[in-house]
């Protein structure tokens, strides 16, 4: 999977898969979690967002998306 690095105080990078709708978000403290089921367009929602972290705060860790650390 592809990671692209994106400017955040917070989130160092993410991942897409669209196959198997994964998002992987790499986390500057090091951590890295996969959220399943996330549809194409909240992936595109977050490379777009004008603040990385707010979308992802509001449209993936509180959207109910199943996740893990790996």
């Amino acid at each position: 999977m592809e990671m692209l690095k994106v400017v955040s105080s917070n989130i160092s990078e993410i991942g897409y898969d669209k196959e198997e709708e994964i998002l992987r978000i790499l986390f500057k403290n090091g951590s890295l979690y996969e959220y399943e089921g996330v549809p194409i367009s909240e992936y595109y929602g977050l490379l777009e967002a004008e603040s990385v972290g707010k979308y992802f705060n509001q449209n993936i860790s509180r959207g109910g998306f199943p996740y893990k650390r790996m």
